[in-house]
Order: C-alpha cells, then structure tokens, then sequence
C-alpha cells in the first residue's frame, strides 16, 4: 500500500429540513388548528482517529464527502427524519487544518478522538410551533438551515518518542532493524527509504519507546533535491532527535563531518524548533574500521552541536543496547519534569483562585 500523508478534501454537512404549515382536517372535527411538523436536522461530518489505519490513502482520491439533507416536516404533527451523520476514520496524528482560514480544527493525537469538521444544518419550525391565543390559525413556517462546507487540508504526522536523522546509506534502517521488529527495506544504495517507518524499541517487559526512521535528507533538501522536506514534519512530535553519520564511508572524498553540518543546516532552515529539540550524535558502521577510536575522536573534536555522543555498529548490534537504555533513561526523565511542571502550574492556578 502507497505511503500517503497529505491530502485535501471537501466536506458538505446536510441542510436541515424545512418546517410545514398544515392544518388539521377530519371529519366531524371543526377548526382542528396547526399540525405542521419540524424539518429533520441534517447529517453532520465528523473525523475519529483509528489507530487500525496507518496512512491517508483513502482520501488521495475519495475527496468529497456529504451527508445527507434531513426530511421536512410534514402535517397531523409529523416530524422530518434526521439524517444519519458520516464519521471519516483517519490515522492517529493527523492534523486536520481549514484550508482557507488556515485554522487548526483538530489534531488527532489518540485513538477514538473525534472531531466535527461540518455541522448538519438545524431543521425548520412548522406552523405547530406559531400557535398563540391571539394567533389561531398561523401560516408562517420557516426553512432548515443550511449545513456546513469546508475545504480541508489533512496532514499526517506520525506519533514517535524518538526520531532518526541523516544522510541515505547512513544506517538509519539497519539500526532501526536492529533494535526493533520493524524490518524497513535495507539495500547498498542510497534512498532505500521511501516513507516513514515506525519500530517498538522494547527495554524490558515494562518499558518502550517508539522510534520513526524517514527518508535520508541531502544537501539543498529545501530547493526540492532529493525527497525534499517532505517527510520531516513526522519528526515533528518526537521528544529526541538521533543524528546517525556514516563513520567509514563508501566512496573516498566523502567527509562525514560536512555531511553531518549539511543536514544540521537543512535542519534548520526547515523549522528553528524542530533544529532546538535534544538531538544526539550517533556514529555508526564502526564495524569497519580498524582505528574507530582516532576516527571517532577526530569527529567530535569538529562538533559541539550535540548534548551526547554514541558509536554503535548497527550491523552487528555493537553500542546498541547502551544506547537504547540512554534514550529510556532520557525519556523517563523529560516525563518525570513534564509532570512536576504539570502539578506546579496545577498548584499556582489553585492558589491564585483563593
């Protein structure tokens, strides 16, 4: 199945039902008064996420969706039918945006959330509803309201505590592979990647974090080279950035400290708040050379852009299982002082109500 993770579409919520005006006619019954019924409200469109579907293919070509108009109302005190609403299941971390307004109506961050994206017009009042004492025999009805339409842009922005980074052929998928049971494509070529892939990094029976390889980015991502930009919006929610590098490179001229400041540069002109998230340094394919530890400290004595360092082999699972225990030990803590700051500003918010 083709990787989608953009789309846009036309939601139209249905129009509500138009009111009656009717009077009641039976035999033997004299001036029987108003018994026009309300029109039916229309059917509304909702978004819920569903943690069952893992791309936005659905709608790549499905692009509008309507509900149906709810039923008019009708004489001897009969009410117009509602329309059924329609619910478009959509995958978890979906950001769905008014594309004329720009406006965030919903990020779909958990499973089930629902969201309304247009709402079924509200049905109109029969003459049941004018009666007076002074108004006997009332004409006056009124029309449904008309529903909702929206032009809306969904983006898909895949839920990860950890995200990958680097050059193609970094080793982003072998690493990947190795610490997980994800089994991305793995090949000696660049660009084996193609679309995000999510693996389940399990520490111990308690403890997991997830982890989202994207296609490797090149110099001038941002003019369009290569795959572009197009996949680092789903590193968007990721708590930590790992920067792999290719220590021991193929082909002879190749600098893997340029290449390692190329990407911290497309990083950065992509989002300045993506570039500021904890990022660390990992060197891989130390499996092929000989002097790694000269090599290794050569290239750090080049960078200070990074909180901490790691060389790994991902080939054969060297420094891997030091590293995943350091980004468990890292992720518990950033909960452990979101939820202190949490229950500090719970704590202010009370004290300031008294």
């Amino acid at each position: 199945m083709k990787f989608i993770d953009e789309s846009r579409i036309e939601v139209f919520a249905g129009n509500g039902g138009n009111g009656a005006a009717s009077f009641r006619r039976e035999k033997y019954i004299d001036k029987g008064g108003p018994d026009g019924g309300d029109g039916g409200r229309g059917g509304s469109v909702y978004a819920q996420a569903d943690r069952n579907i893992n791309t936005l293919v659905d709608y790549r070509f499905a692009r509008s969706h309507r509900a149906k108009h709810g039923e008019s109302g009708r004489g001897a005190d009969c009410y117009g039918k509602g329309a059924d609403d329609i619910v478009l299941r959509m995958p978890v971390g979906t950001v769905i945006t008014d594309s004329n307004s720009g406006e965030v109506i919903a990020d779909l961050t958990h499973d089930g959330e629902k969201a309304l994206l247009a709402k079924g017009g509200k049905g109109g009042l029969g003459n049941l509803h004018f009666k007076s004492s002074t108004n006997r025999a009332p004409r006056q009805c009124t029309s449904g309201e008309p529903g909702e339409e929206r032009e809306l842009q969904l983006e898909l922005k895949v839920l990860a505590d950890v995200g990958l980074l680097g050059m193609p052929n970094a080793g982003k998928s072998t690493f990947i592979r190795s610490v997980s049971a994800a089994r991305p494509k793995v090949a000696d070529y660049p660009f084996t990647t193609l679309h995000p892939n999510l693996g389940v990094v399990r520490v111990s029976h308690e403890k997991s974090f997830v982890i989202a390889d994207i296609p490797g980015l090149i110099e001038g991502a941002a003019e369009g080279a290569g795959l572009g930009h197009q996949f680092l919006r789903h590193l968007a929610r990721t708590r930590l950035l790992l920067h792999l590098v290719d220590i021991a490179p193929l082909y002879e001229g190749t600098d893997p400290v340029a290449e390692a400041r190329a990407i911290l540069n497309e990083l950065k002109k992509y989002d300045q708040s993506l570039y500021e998230k904890p990022r660390w340094l990992v060197l891989n394919k130390l499996d092929l050379l000989e002097d790694h530890e000269e090599k290794v400290a050569a290239f750090l004595g080049q960078f200070t852009d990074f909180d901490r360092h790691f060389a790994i082999s991902a080939i054969n699972g060297e420094g891997c299982k030091e590293l995943t225990y350091a980004i468990m030990e890292h992720l518990q803590e950033m909960s452990a002082q979101e939820q202190q700051a949490a229950a500090d500003s719970a704590q202010e918010s009370d004290a300031g109500t008294f």
